[in-house]
């Protein structure tokens, strides 16, 4: 299926898509390729194919394996990972529990909104320790009041509606540490506060992302709903994968319309590309 490589080298790609080994897998002429970060070793190699005449990078999010959990992801060597092969805008497909009734499985969302109860990921590239070159980052507030791309937002809702898949405009993520589900109070908890889904894995690559000044998008798959919206014995592994393997074709075909409709690198001008806009960072980006 690929063919391997050691490095970086002059392999280039100028969007990533972090997920699953079902969006690159039927690909012709995928090349793989291991790369080095400072910050160690992403979850797994980059495997590079073109998608509608694009460069693009797959990156599987929990390892090629699946053998990875959302806390033991190493996020910012994802990140990096990504960027040192020419990334600019990474599109993060995830599964998702839904937070109301009418967000039930099959559903596709497209949040604008993120809240972070994560507790142990190391969620910033700016934290004073000494990279392996001796470059020291600086101290850098990074504005992150809207955490997702509004180009790549947009264009993956059209693209979702060109294929009659009526997603969701808009709503809130709220990112728990997992590995295991809500119980119910922290459901309803998460329900009564207004947001609209829950997952386990987009936080802190949305952070990290906009550290690197790279446009990133979410589309996110309802497979439930989350433990306090339902009755019965509450979520299980088993029903997640099902309703994600019944629409990860129907999702495939999504990203890579998006993928086909994103604007070229150069032409980009969103908040992303001006986050760190006249700073300092205290090292070289890659």
């Amino acid at each position: 299926m690929a063919n391997a490589e050691t490095s970086a080298g002059a392999a280039t790609a100028d969007i990533g898509v972090i997920g699953g080994s079902g969006f690159y897998s039927f690909l012709e002429d995928v090349t793989e390729v291991r790369v080095d970060t400072p910050y160690g070793s992403p979850s797994d190699s980059l495997f590079l194919g073109e998608v509608a005449g694009r460069k693009v990078a797959f990156l599987p999010r929990h390892g090629r394996g699946h053998h990875l959990p959302p806390h033991r992801i190493n996020y910012r060597a994802n990140l990096w990972a990504l960027r040192s092969v020419g990334v600019r805008q990474v599109l993060g497909p995830c599964a998702v529990g839904g937070l109301r009734p009418e967000y039930g499985p099959g559903t596709l969302l497209v949040p604008d909104q993120l809240v972070d109860r994560t507790k142990t990921r190391v969620q910033t590239y700016f934290d004073g320790e000494p990279l392996p070159d001796g470059s020291v980052p600086n101290v850098v507030h990074t504005t992150f009041a809207d955490p997702y791309c509004p180009e790549g937002r947009r264009t993956a809702l059209k693209a979702a509606r060109g294929r009659d898949w009526a997603a969701v405009d808009g709503g809130t993520m709220v990112v728990v540490e997992g590995p295991r589900f809500s119980t119910r109070a922290e459901s309803r908890w998460h329900a009564a506060a207004g947001w609209s889904v829950v997952g386990m894995t987009g936080h802190p690559e949305a952070i990290l992302a906009r550290e690197l000044g790279l446009c990133y998008t979410s589309l996110s798959l309802v497979t439930d709903l989350d433990a306090g919206a339902e009755t019965g014995d509450g979520v299980s592994h088993t029903e997640v994968l099902k309703v994600f393997g019944e629409n990860v074709a129907r999702l495939r075909e999504v990203l890579f319309d998006v993928v086909g409709a994103l604007p070229a690198t150069d032409e980009r001008d969103c908040l992303c590309t001006h986050a760190h806009d006249g700073w300092d960072l205290g090292f070289e980006l890659p």
